[in-house]
């Protein structure tokens, strides 16, 4: 009989922890999670902004020049902790995913990587704030790790970092913007300086640097054309992260 009600009280305990697991809102929740690949579009940005030296050296003056490259040593500091923001939002999304018992998620890597913190850059628009969120939400990060799947650990996870949340999805939209400005500046230094040389180009002599230079013209107007097209859609990534986590946020019992 002992081992018949062992048995029984093990069933009973696997079968409301599969119907936790299996509940509308805990689908939700891994939902939610699934949508952290979303943010690869904010990953590409955070990249070409750091990068952004690179592409524009040719077409600088030297005046121009030193200029861009002063702004690129801050570009360089800065872009290391613009990415981690990512990296600490993804991380919040998937310990989500794996306590409503989504188990694809492997997130020692990322709160390793989020463990060293990020700086304030407040001429880009982060600030303390910012700071002390992302290193609230590692800490909630870390402690979900050694946490089982259940309701109520989704439910303390997310009232917790809620406000942390807010503060790092605000932040990555402040950059999103931050980056649109500087492509628009480095279009118009590229495509300025090759709309002020093209006239001047020999069409006789030199109609092979003419061809050349139109078709790179029209390589850079599409490129301009397709960064903020991906800008656009890594905003409207955010927001619908954003929005979905506030709906999450707001099912859960208020204390």
């Amino acid at each position: 009989m002992k081992l018949s009600r062992v048995i029984l009280i093990l069933f009973c305990l696997a079968l409301f922890g599969g119907c936790a697991s299996s509940s509308p809102r805990m689908a939700e929740v891994r939902a939610f999670a699934a949508q952290s690949p979303h943010l690869g579009a904010y990953h590409e940005l955070t990249e070409r902004y750091r990068t952004t030296y690179q592409r524009e050296q040719p077409f600088l003056s030297p005046a121009a020049d030193l200029r861009e490259r002063q702004l690129d040593q801050q570009r360089q500091a800065s872009s290391a902790d613009f990415a981690k923001l990512q990296t600490g939002v993804q991380a919040y999304m998937q310990a989500l995913g794996r306590l409503a018992g989504d188990n694809q998620y492997d997130l020692e890597d990322q709160v390793k990587s989020m463990s060293s913190g990020i700086k304030a850059w407040p001429d880009s628009g982060i600030d303390e704030r910012h700071v002390n969120a992302y290193a609230g939400l590692t800490r909630l990060v870390t402690r979900a790790l050694t946490r089982p799947a259940q309701d109520s650990a989704v439910g303390e996870l997310l009232r917790d970092g809620h406000q942390a949340m807010e503060e790092l999805l605000g932040a990555m939209r402040t950059l999103l913007r931050l980056y649109d400005k500087s492509s628009d500046n480095e279009q118009k230094i590229v495509l300025g300086m090759l709309e002020t040389e093209l006239p001047f180009v020999d069409t006789r002599r030199d109609r092979l640097l003419l061809a050349l230079s139109r078709s790179l013209q029209h390589d850079k107007q599409a490129e301009y054309h397709l960064v903020g097209v991906r800008n656009t859609q890594a905003q409207q990534n955010l927001a619908a992260i954003e929005q979905a986590h506030r709906a999450l946020f707001n099912q859960i019992p208020q204390q």
